[in-house]
């Protein structure tokens, strides 16, 4: 049986022409997915409490003064394990200029596990054990990672969906630094 030589070519030109049209429309939602979409761009964040792994209670509120990068993601998460250590290194690099990480566990493993997990990744900022419900006052996080940046002010500067270059990441921290009042010192 002879093939006809065409078949790789077209197949190849389809595959081409395939991966172009993914690469385009994927830039062009990342481009309009940067700002948090629709009623919460502009918007104070939506507060919330939620038990932290040493069994603290921790409000989102408490950090106002700071900008915020609040990460949900789950221990099985593969995108979640690529980000863990560019946090650890953001945490470090801008937390000294009024910057805070604060990550909710959005899976179904045990405290035990998440703090293993989490101890395993050199994790240097606040894990929270996540809730439906605070997923859901963020407009939803069917996609793990989402990552949202709050200001200062708490009002919501950008959204990411799954994994992104570190350089974005970067990018709307320093947005989020930018805007809204410091922490006054205490005296």
């Amino acid at each position: 049986m002879k093939r006809n030589p065409l078949v790789p070519i077209v197949v190849a030109a389809i595959i081409a022409i395939m991966l172009f049209a993914g690469i385009h429309s994927a830039r062009k939602n990342r481009a309009g997915s940067s700002p948090v979409a629709g009623k919460l761009q502009g918007k104070e964040a939506p507060d919330f409490e939620l038990q932290s792994l040493d069994g603290k209670n921790i409000k989102l509120s408490s950090f106002r003064g700071k900008a915020v990068l609040l990460n949900f993601w789950a221990t099985w998460c593969g995108p979640c394990k690529i980000e863990m250590p560019w946090f650890v290194e953001l945490q470090k690099e801008y937390g000294p200029q009024g910057f805070q990480i604060v990550g909710v566990a959005m899976d179904d493993s045990s405290t035990e596990e998440i703090t293993k997990f989490v101890q395993q990744m050199g994790v240097n900022y606040p894990i929270l054990l996540g809730k439906e419900e605070v997923g859901q006052n963020y407009g939803g996080v069917g996609v793990l990672p989402t990552t949202f940046f709050i200001d200062r002010d708490g009002k919501m500067v950008a959204r990411e969906f799954g994994l992104q270059s570190r350089s974005v990441f970067v990018d709307h921290i320093k947005e989020a630094l930018n805007n809204g009042q410091p922490v006054q010192a205490q005296k």
